[in-house]
C-alpha cells in the first residue's frame, strides 16, 4: 500500500536517502521492486525530520516524482533522523496531504504501511484525516509507543486481515514492525537505514521477519518477536 523509509545517524541530506538512490522512494513511487500490493504510490508523500528535537514535515497530495518544489530544496535539508513515505491510496480512501505520512502528535513522526479497516479503530480527535493509516497513528498515540507491540496485536485481533508495518521516530531512535509485509536494515558507518524495500544493491541490506518489532538506538538495532510471530 505504501513504502517508507527511516533514517538514524550523522547527520545527512534528505535527497540522499530519498532522491538519489538508484531505487530510493522517488522510484519507488512509479516502480517498486517488492511491493506485494498496489503497482506504484502516485496518491502522496511526506518527508519528516528532526531539527533538534522539534519534528518538520513536508507532505503533498501529489506522485513524488512532479514535485520540482521538493527535489530543488531536499538536498539542503540535513537531519540526523529521517521518516519519508510514498503512498498508495486504499480505495475509497481520501487523497489529500493530511492523509500522507508522516503522522505526528508533536513529538513523533510515523508511518503506517498496510491496511486495515476502520471500523476497529476508535475515533479520536487527534487523526488528522479519516484514512486507516491516520486514525491507527491516533490510537498508537493516544496508547503511547512504549505500547506499540500490544496496540497492534489488540487491532490485528479485531482485523485478522490487517496489515501493521509500523515506521516511527522520535528524533533519537526508531521504532519499527513487520506485520504483513517487506522490511529492510542496513549498518551503514554513519548510522542505521530501514526501508520498506532497499534503496540500491548493497549486499549489506538484510531483511527483517515477519512478525517483529524492530528498535534502533545509540546502542544498535535490536528485534523482538511480536505475538503470533512463527
Amino acid at each position: 500500500m505504501c513504502r517508507h523509509l527511516g533514517w538514524l545517524g550523522e547527520p545527512v541530506s534528505v535527497a540522499s536517502l530519498v532522491l538519489e538512490p538508484a531505487h530510493g522512494l522517488l522510484v519507488q513511487s512509479y516502480a517498486p521492486r517488492r511491493q506485494r500490493h498496489g503497482l506504484l504510490n502516485a496518491d502522496g508523500w511526506g518527508v519528516g525530520f528532526f531539527d533538534g528535537a522539534t519534528p518538520r514535515r513536508w507532505r503533498s497530495a501529489s506522485p513524488l516524482w512532479g514535485d520540482a518544489s521538493f527535489a530543488s530544496v531536499a538536498p539542503a535539508l540535513r537531519s540526523t533522523c529521517v521518516v519519508a513515505a510514498v503512498r498508495s491510496a486504499t480505495v475509497g480512501m481520501p487523497i489529500e496531504a493530511s492523509a500522507c505520512a508522516p503522522f505526528s502528535d508533536g513529538r513523533w513522526l510515523l508511518s503506517h504501511n498496510g491496511v486495515v479497516d476502520r471500523a476497529v479503530l476508535p475515533p479520536s480527535a487527534r487523526a488528522e484525516s479519516t484514512n486507516d493509516s491516520a486514525l491507527l497513528a491516533a490510537l498508537i498515540f493516544d496508547r503511547g509507543l512504549d505500547a506499540l507491540a500490544d496496540t497492534l496485536a489488540e487491532v490485528a485481533t479485531a482485523d485478522p486481515n490487517a496489515r501493521l508495518n509500523i515506521l516511527a521516530a522520535d528524533g533519537s531512535r526508531l521504532l519499527a514492525t513487520t506485520w504483513g509485509d517487506t522490511l529492510s536494515v542496513l549498518r551503514r558507518d554513519d548510522g542505521v537505514v530501514l526501508a520498506s524495500e532497499p534503496y540500491d544493491d548493497d549486499p549489506a541490506w538484510r531483511d527483517i521477519p515477519d512478525r517483529h518489532l524492530v528498535t534502533v538506538d545509540d546502542s544498535g538495532v535490536h528485534l523482538v518477536p511480536l505475538k503470533g510471530s512463527p
